[in-house]
């Protein structure tokens, strides 16, 4: 699912079979999922020409890329400082809708006590 959104977010989204056959194609350990190394290996096996050019594995490569070359030191700055603001945009969301969680956590602890400290108000008065 995480590639799934990954792939997604990057602009390049792939059916579930797609999904699997990029997962089958650097999953060393035969557990069907990516680990951070089976990740890292897709840039690797990218680097080093081994991945078909109309992979979904290839795509993730190119558009995780920058040519320096072609770019320049300002162009890669500029890609990567795009790419740490996506990140942290993400992460701002992720951090709202924790602390929304955390709330609705508190707010049901208090309900809950309230609840608590009536029923032994209620219990003082049946006896």
């Amino acid at each position: 699912m995480e590639l799934k959104l990954m792939m997604e977010k990057l602009g390049a989204p792939q059916t579930h079979l797609g999904l699997k056959s990029m997962i089958k194609e650097v999953d060393e350990d035969f557990d069907g999922k990516l680990s951070f190394r089976e990740f890292l290996l897709i840039f690797h096996k990218a680097a080093a020409g081994e991945l078909q050019e109309d992979s979904g594995l290839m795509a993730l490569a190119k558009l995780s890329e920058i040519d320096v070359a072609l770019e320049g030191v300002k162009g890669a700055k500029n890609f990567f400082e795009a790419k740490v603001q996506a990140l942290s945009s993400a992460s701002k969301f992720e951090a709202e809708l924790k602390a929304e969680q955390d709330e609705r956590k508190r707010e049901e602890e208090e309900r809950r006590l309230r609840q608590a400290a009536f029923q032994k108000l209620k219990a003082n008065f049946n006896t």
